[in-house]
């Protein structure tokens, strides 16, 4: 990928030299892109670059070896949220994750999407329980697809597919009540939106399917790795958590 345009949703932004900064970027087409962005931490663009902010980049490069030189314009803010803690853990937390994540140049149209649907139901939601499910589906999504996706379809002792209630933190299948019976201490509770069911979901639930996700994306995903970015998941997990008391 010599060169780029396209609408791209603004992952993680480091300094780099006096002036400049390195700027990931979600984007429909070529996935996660990477650009020097000259001047990117003077007053003008600091706006700009701001994580979970839609913008118009343009990359160019000589080589696909080379790191691209970019310009970014302003598409959507979502700066007004940062003022918001919960909303800000929110946006801090999916942004880092896709950008440490995922590899470069590889397109993944479908978490493009569900990222900018997620950003804009945290946007227009009056409340987290509005936004904070179609979280735990990101994680999910991210799960599958990069390989980890998890079998929530049928018990993976007996093959039933009624009556799902919790979730092997080993093989990463559904298991139902009676399979699961004298060992629930051991497994992850499955909420019914996580397997796509319309009922009415509580931020209860939401947190028990994040307790799901949270704990294959650092086993699959991290692999141990990003302390302190599962610090920034951990305290969005205790902002939802105070949310429900």
């Amino acid at each position: 990928m010599a060169s780029l345009t396209a609408p791209a949703i603004v992952c993680a932004v480091r300094a780099h030299g006096e002036h400049g900064s390195i700027l990931r970027a979600l984007t429909e087409e070529a996935g996660l892109v990477a650009g020097y962005v000259r001047g990117g931490r003077s007053t003008r663009l600091r706006p700009i670059l701001m994580a979970g902010n839609l913008i118009a980049l343009e990359l160019r490069a000589r080589t696909d070896e080379q790191l691209a030189s970019a310009t970014a314009e302003l598409l959507a803010s979502r700066a007004p949220l940062l003022a918001e803690p919960l909303a800000a853990a929110a946006i801090d937390w999916v942004t880092s994750v896709t950008a440490t994540i995922l590899p470069e140049n590889q397109p993944y149209p479908a978490l493009y999407s569900a990222l900018s649907g997620l950003l804009d139901a945290i946007g227009v939601a009056s409340s987290a329980r509005q936004w904070a499910a179609a979280l735990a589906r990101y994680e999910l999504l991210l799960l599958a697809e990069l390989g980890f996706g998890l079998d929530l379809d049928e018990c993976v002792v007996t093959g039933a597919a009624s009556d799902l209630a919790f979730v092997s933190p080993k093989s990463g299948g559904a298991v139902s009540l009676a399979a699961a019976a004298g060992y629930e201490e051991r497994l992850l509770r499955l909420p019914p939106f996580l397997r796509g069911a319309d009922a009415s979901t509580s931020l209860g639930d939401v947190i028990d399917g994040l307790a799901i996700t949270g704990h294959f994306i650092d086993r699959d995903l991290l692999d141990g790795r990003a302390r302190d970015l599962l610090a920034v998941r951990a305290r969005l997990i205790d902002r939802l958590g105070r949310a429900v008391a």
